[in-house]
């Protein structure tokens, strides 16, 4: 069976992404389980991780959000049996791409998939899931009544380089480009560039949808009695946030206040004050933060300076950050020492990285799936593409580190 990997050549400025022949061996490991996968998820590989944590391969498996069906079991499984449906994380040391037709996987990073859901659907979503359980129950510590502001809420992606367009015929052999085109996406957004379909000819082009992961972070946050405040980056995400609603119960906006950055303005604080009676809120979850004041970018210029951030924050506040390369000055400590104000790193893969906390990550795992099937937790839809497109999709996702996608088999 084939696979999709990624070959890390130290040479190489960007990183290749191949179809390679595998194999699983025979017997399969006391608590291993075999699943025929249905859908997998893909997000950038980050290098720098894999290197810290000593990973280095000539070949790094591709994929590893996983929903599929279990066909076989270990002699010591205790939590599946065949036929059952599964979703799990690949963990960052597996031999094995999440894009093989069957995989071999410890029973210990796998939960049982709700009938109602769809592979698709939790494979595209898991991981932002994941990272918005993890930043406001084991990083923020929320509760009824606290107050979260969460950066850009709804970020529609947007290519910030011209986009490669491969067409390839609708052939059984599918893994060569006939030809390609490039699209100026500094005047074409992500989300209008759709997928080019042509009498016998098919388009890798992958369209976009709000990022679900500030999406996440404000459906779990209002369910848990949180008011939540928002920022966004223009005028359409504007109004999608305006109009959130939840899917049961009452329908009251999910949002308190969304704030607009897109217009140059920097109101951020004072607004903020304005809606906490000058306290401050009680959590702060970024998409990213300016370091340096003078810092005009195309890319950094809706984001918010850290001593912005950290000024916004009430007493005894958290901060969780994605930024990995933050650096606070003197004044930026002082002013969290004078608030007792802490400041959290969101890294996901320790999940998987370290068994020790092993139950807790199956048990929100299983929170996660159980609050998407209840309609609580409401990712928007991912548009999958085939096999056949993972390569070029793959590329697409790494060279732009906001977007995704999901692949069918």
């Amino acid at each position: 069976m084939k696979g999709l990997y990624c070959r890390a050549d130290a040479a190489d400025a960007q990183p290749k992404f191949v179809i390679q022949e595998t194999s699983l061996p025979e017997v399969l490991g006391s608590h291993q389980v075999r699943v025929q996968v249905k859908a997998c998820g893909l997000s950038p590989l980050d290098f720098k991780l894999l290197g810290d944590i000593g990973i280095q391969r000539d070949l790094i498996p591709v994929g590893r959000e996983v929903a599929g069906v279990v066909q076989q079991v270990g002699p010591k499984v205790c939590f599946f049996q065949p036929e059952d449906e599964v979703v799990g994380i690949l963990p960052l040391d597996a031999s094995c791409s999440g894009l093989c037709d069957v995989i071999d996987i410890d029973e210990h990073y796998l939960v049982q998939k709700p009938e109602k859901l769809s592979s698709v659907c939790v494979a595209a979503a898991l991981r932002d899931a994941l990272c918005a359980y993890t930043a406001l129950h084991t990083h923020a510590r929320m509760a009824v009544g606290h107050t979260l502001l969460v950066m850009d809420g709804a970020s529609v992606r947007k290519i910030t380089k011209p986009l490669d367009i491969f067409v390839t015929l609708k052939c059984k052999d599918m893994s060569k480009p006939l030809f390609h085109y490039t699209v100026d996406s500094f005047l074409v957004p992500v989300h209008l560039i759709h997928v080019l379909m042509l009498p016998g000819f098919q388009c890798a082009c992958i369209s976009s949808s709000p990022q679900s992961f500030g999406l996440m972070c404000i459906q779990l946050a209002s369910y848990h009695g949180v008011r939540v405040l928002t920022t966004s980056h223009s005028l359409q995400k504007h109004t999608f946030l305006e109009q959130l609603r939840p899917s049961v119960g009452v329908q009251d906006p999910l949002v308190a206040r969304v704030i607009q950055v897109y217009n140059g303005s920097s109101d951020l604080l004072p607004i903020v004050l304005e809606e906490t009676g000058g306290l401050g809120v009680d959590i702060i979850i970024d998409s990213g933060v300016r370091l340096q004041e003078e810092e005009e970018l195309k890319e950094t210029k809706c984001l918010p300076h850290k001593h912005e951030l950290i000024s916004a924050l009430g007493v005894g506040g958290h901060w969780v950050t994605s930024h990995q390369d933050l650096q606070l000055d003197p004044p930026d400590c002082r002013l969290l020492h004078l608030k007792s104000a802490s400041v959290s790193f969101l890294n996901p893969e320790t999940w998987t990285a370290s068994s020790a906390q092993q139950g807790r990550y199956l048990h929100i795992l299983k929170d996660i799936l159980e609050k998407m099937a209840a309609g609580v937790l409401r990712p928007q839809p991912e548009d999958a593409v085939s096999l056949y497109e993972a390569t070029v999709a793959m590329e697409t996702v790494q060279h732009n580190q906001r977007k995704k996608a999901v692949v069918q088999l």
